[in-house]
């Protein structure tokens, strides 16, 4: 009995089993909001590239869409949802919250984890329709000059060496980098603008500028903790250990 009259014989019978299609994510497009100041909306993107021995790594970047600063990059081997949100708590300790977070619909963006995050904190998600990143044109626009300027033209040892020489182009692109839609000013400066000096900031007087640690000793003190940074691999060739 060949497979045809083997199919046949089980339509006749009624023993077939439908196959479920596969539901697909629906999102509607929206128009883009007229943005009048800091944290009303951040975006958020990930980039992919790979270390000397081969091993790939991902880069979530963070931009603020009215200053164009870039908040965060952070660089290691896989994400998970909750490591998203511990980055943004760190964000938003030394800035505030933002009112709305533009993305795709990658599945760290999606989780039950992150979606009741930020509805705890009460901040808008505005997840792109799937195969139009253009609908988060800033954070695609920072990529591709991160892309250019940083990951194809660096050679990164291990996971260390690419979160120093990345960390250390994020601070360049901020403090460094001016930009025609900011009047020829660079984001550091944009941002100061609409930065308001608090009363207790200027009632206690400074005799010494604060001492800012290294590089090299901020990613030691600040990374170490995740398990994809342990290791000894991650530190030869440094001068750390």
């Amino acid at each position: 009995m060949n497979h045809k009259r083997l199919f046949r014989v089980y339509r006749a019978s009624g023993l077939s089993v439908k196959r479920n299609r596969r539901k697909k994510l629906l999102r509607t497009g929206g128009s883009q909001p007229v943005l009048t100041g800091p944290n009303q909306e951040w975006s958020l993107d990930f980039v992919h590239d790979s270390i000397a021995t081969g091993r790939s790594v991902r880069v979530l970047s963070v931009v603020d869409n009215f200053t164009r600063e870039c908040l965060a990059l952070e660089t290691d081997t896989s994400f998970a949802s909750q490591r998203v949100t511990r980055v943004l708590e760190q964000v938003i300790a030394g800035r505030g919250a933002p009112q709305a977070l533009r993305m795709d619909n990658g599945p760290e963006l999606t989780s039950r984890h992150f979606l009741a995050w930020c509805m705890e904190r009460k901040i808008t998600m505005h997840h792109i329709q799937p195969g139009k990143p253009m609908q988060n044109g800033h954070v695609e626009s920072f990529n591709g000059r991160f892309r250019d300027e940083c990951l194809n033209a660096n050679w990164f040892r291990n996971l260390l060496d690419a979160r120093i020489k990345i960390l250390g182009w994020r601070e360049d692109y901020n403090g460094a980098r001016p930009h025609s839609s900011l009047g020829y000013r660079t984001p550091d400066e944009f941002a100061a603008q609409w930065q308001r000096p608090s009363s207790s900031a200027q009632s206690i007087p400074q005799t010494e500028p604060p001492v800012k640690p290294s590089l090299a000793a901020r990613l030691r003190a600040g990374l170490t903790d995740e398990p994809a940074c342990n290791g000894p691999h991650y530190y030869e060739d440094e001068g750390l250990t």
